[in-house]
């Protein structure tokens, strides 16, 4: 550069700082936002925060504002619009119910039983989900409702969850595509295998769940029509949901005599997929079945050393819920509940349904042979309401039949399942599953309330209590695990499973999904002969930033959002 053009650099750059300095001088740059200057909707003041990382809880304040948590830290007085005094409580991200049901919300969205719990996060899609549906499926599923009747007017699984959401609810909801959903819309209620082009077909329904945002597929492998699926098709399906890193879910082939094998599938599927997977409602059904338990967590924790992340969900009860289809075996199923009752109104086949009722060596999960009692819970037929919180046994005592005799008139008069509660599991192994690291929490029901339609039918107290036992009974009074552990396991755990974005930890940024609880307190109240009781203990509850509980009273409020998966596309 030569001497003329430096001075002429020294000059504009002189020229530049002036007018600089001059722009700085009429319009300062902001300072650091002071202490007194801080502000927020909300100021949870001086709780033990366990932040859902596991580690050791602070205490401390967190501050949100809008829809997100804003700071984890001391808050200096006054910064909250409102202001909460948390002192000896616990604060915790909002808990994940792996296992939910959307039914019941249609009838109120104010999920109050989980609500009171302290979840933020209803997951559904065990086996069968929202969608995506054709006019059969959705025909069949309006056949199927019972106490509680709403309109199926959507077609695909995004365009369910976003009805939901406009419907109006408190918790936040997502979905995986149910394994049924494709290989109905394909093949129907047939007990068959799908050729390679309706596998392809749905294989492709598959991939359109999954950029709708499905967070993977979830299979029921003991109910009719998800038991006519063979592992290659399982296998097909999870690596469509692999592509667009989801996970597979199951209801494994058997809880019960075939445990080991059922989790020996469960691994080659997850294997062959390259997929996440996780073992619903783990368990081991069945007196002979309990010793079972130490194997199944063997080869679980021998995949997850070999690197496959493979996870296990639960409930915290001695007994599981479902129906009387799971007292039949599923080839008389087949074709849906219509062709059911047909085939067993026919004196040959009923005679050979009985046979296989009480028969221990047939190729299905028969969980009459293995639960010490079936209690009856929920009936469609007002003329059968009666027989609710009756055992099977009961009613076939008062009918003068056997309880195989009796559980097929029941399916047919009713007009439905007949919804029920099997005693399957042992105490000792709950407990141990309870502590298990890998472990996260699902109800396997719908949130309800004490009131209006649900006072219609019994239930399981697991609809009420499932979240508040694990924290009251099986961590504080048994000390399964500790607080944080526990915490960690009912939101960054399955948060981290499902790949959810900023949620499931209480971090600056995340959403502002929060539940203030009291550790001494917290307990369940339901029990199986009066399951509709609230648990007691969660104080505050937070959804997407908004108080959905306050005080232990439900606000009304309803600021729940679809919580998408992985792979959702824009425009989906």
């Amino acid at each position: 550069m030569n001497r003329v053009a430096k001075i002429s650099s020294a000059v504009l750059f002189a020229v530049a700082f002036t007018l600089t300095r001059a722009v700085v001088a009429q319009h300062p740059r902001p300072a650091p936002e002071s202490p007194a200057q801080e502000s927020y909707d909300v100021v949870i003041r001086g709780g033990t925060v366990y932040d859902g990382s596991g580690h050791a809880p602070a205490v401390t304040d967190v501050g949100l504002r809008l829809d997100r948590i804003a700071k984890i830290g001391a808050i200096p007085p006054g910064a909250g619009k409102d202001e909460i005094d948390a002192k000896g409580l616990a604060v915790a991200p909002g808990f994940i119910n792996m296992m939910s049901s959307d039914d019941t919300l249609w009838a109120d969205g104010h999920s109050q039983s989980n609500i009171r719990q302290g979840v933020t996060l209803e997951v559904f899609g065990e086996g069968d989900s929202m969608g995506p549906l054709n006019d059969d499926i959705r025909k069949y599923a309006r056949q199927m409702q019972g106490d509680i009747k709403y309109p199926i007017t959507w077609s695909t699984l995004a365009g369910g969850l976003t009805a939901l959401q406009k419907h109006g609810v408190s918790c936040n909801i997502a979905s995986f595509i149910g394994a049924d959903n494709p290989r109905v819309m394909v093949l129907g209620f047939a007990n068959r295998a799908p050729t390679p082009d309706e596998l392809r077909q749905m294989e492709q329904i598959t991939e359109q769940a999954m950029q709708e945002g499905a967070l993977g597929v979830a299979s029921a492998l003991i109910y009719a029509p998800g038991t006519y699926a063979k592992t290659d098709e399982l296998i097909a399906l999870s690596k469509v949901a692999s592509k667009y890193n989801g996970i597979y879910i199951s209801h494994m082939r058997s809880e019960g005599d075939r445990l080991i094998e059922a989790v020996d599938e469960l691994l080659t599927i997850a294997k062959q997929a390259h997929i996440r997977a996780e073992i619903y409602h783990l368990k081991a059904a069945g007196r002979d079945n309990w010793g079972k338990l130490d194997e199944v967590i063997r080869k679980v924790e021998a995949a997850r050393a070999q690197g496959m992340s493979i996870t296990a969900d639960m409930y915290t009860y001695t007994a599981g819920a479902t129906g009387l289809d799971a007292s039949m075996p599923t080839w008389v199923q087949e074709g849906g509940y219509n062709e059911w009752v047909k085939r067993l109104k026919d004196p040959a086949i009923r005679q050979r349904v009985l046979a296989e009722m009480r028969s221990t060596s047939g190729n299905w999960e028969n969980l009459r042979i293995e639960a010490s009692k079936v209690l009856l819970v929920e009936f469609k037929n007002d003329a059968l309401k009666p027989l609710t919180g009756k055992t099977l046994d009961e009613v076939a005592k008062m009918r003068g039949k056997t309880p195989e005799e009796t559980a097929i008139d029941l399916v047919i008069e009713d007009g439905s399942r007949v919804g029920t509660v099997y005693f399957l599991m042992s105490e000792d192994n709950v407990r141990r599953e309870a502590g298990l690291p890998w472990v996260s929490f699902g109800a396997d029901a719908s949130p309800l309330a004490p009131e209006g339609v649900f006072l219609k039918s019994s239930t399981h107290p697991r609809s009420y209590g499932n979240f508040a036992r694990f924290l009251g009974k099986y961590v504080r009074d048994e000390h399964v695990t500790t607080l944080q552990d526990a915490i960690r396991r009912l939101s960054a755990l399955p948060a981290e499973n499902l790949r959810l974005s900023q949620r499931g930890e209480l971090k600056p940024g995340y959403f502002a999904d929060v539940v203030v609880f009291d550790p001494a307190k917290i307990a369940d109240h339901a029990t199986f002969e009066n399951p509709h009781q609230y648990s007691t203990g969660v104080v505050d509850v937070f959804v997407n930033g908004e108080a959905v509980l306050r005080d232990g009273q439900h606000t009304g409020a309803m600021p729940g959002r679809v919580v998408w998966g992985p792979g959702r596309k824009e425009g989906n």
